[in-house]
């Protein structure tokens, strides 16, 4: 394929391997990519993937692929290994919300790391997040996915000791419509150890969640204990 030059050497670089953003690429390109994997042995994760992509993909590849509708992600073989026992909490403001921080667990399953959803939690009930804050408290690492104003990132951030990973999505009408107003909300928020990433980018909060992770790891240890 002329057209696509992958880069099946990036896990052993940067530690995430590169994944497929269907978004704008033929069917036929992806089923290439499928067919450069399936020949290599390696797994693949594919995001913004339409029914239509994975029709097509099935047909022309005849390679089994697990394809989650509601995410629209794709994983091709199997996810990587567990990297580490801790785990990382998805946060999910709206039923509305759903299908990004739903991109963003199957991203973090792709890339070995243990995750629990906490969907319909946002802060016009604030009755729901507070419900479950005992157990946010024990992740390090939180994915805090929202639309509208993008008030669950301070709001969230200001109830746990772990780094809250904001994504605002493009959920929305009026002056919210598009994610603006919530990238905002993120971007200014003033309760520390809030960070943030592009707008409905569940994956690039998958792969930050991963980093960090593995960041806290001292050097030497395989079984994922955090130094004290």
């Amino acid at each position: 394929m002329n057209d696509v030059r992958f880069d099946w050497d990036r896990a052993a670089r940067t530690g995430v391997s590169e994944v497929v953003l269907a978004q704008g690429k033929s069917a036929a390109q992806i089923a290439g990519i499928v067919r450069q994997a399936a020949d290599r042995g390696q797994s693949l994760l594919i995001t913004r993937f339409s029914p239509e992509h994975c029709d097509a993909v099935r047909r022309d590849c005849g390679e089994p692929i697990d394809y989650d509708e509601a995410s629209r992600t794709a994983i091709f073989g199997d996810p990587e290994p567990a990297q580490d026992t801790r785990s990382v909490g998805v946060v999910c403001a709206g039923t509305s919300d759903l299908p990004v921080a739903l991109e963003a667990q199957r991203s973090l399953t792709y890339l070995g790391v243990g995750n629990v959803l906490y969907a319909d939690v946002g802060v016009a009930g604030l009755w729901r997040l507070i419900s479950v804050a005992e157990e946010l408290k024990r992740h390090s690492v939180l994915i805090a996915v929202a639309g509208m104003e993008g008030s669950l990132f301070s709001v969230l951030s200001g109830l746990v000791p772990g780094v809250v990973i904001a994504v605002p999505t493009s959920i929305g009408y009026g002056v919210s419509s598009g994610g603006r107003v919530a990238l905002d909300s993120a971007l200014s928020s003033c309760s520390p150890g809030v960070v943030c990433v592009n707008i409905d980018n569940g994956f690039g909060a998958a792969a930050a969640a991963r980093k960090m992770l593995q960041g806290a790891r001292p050097a030497g240890s395989t079984d994922g204990e955090s130094s004290r």
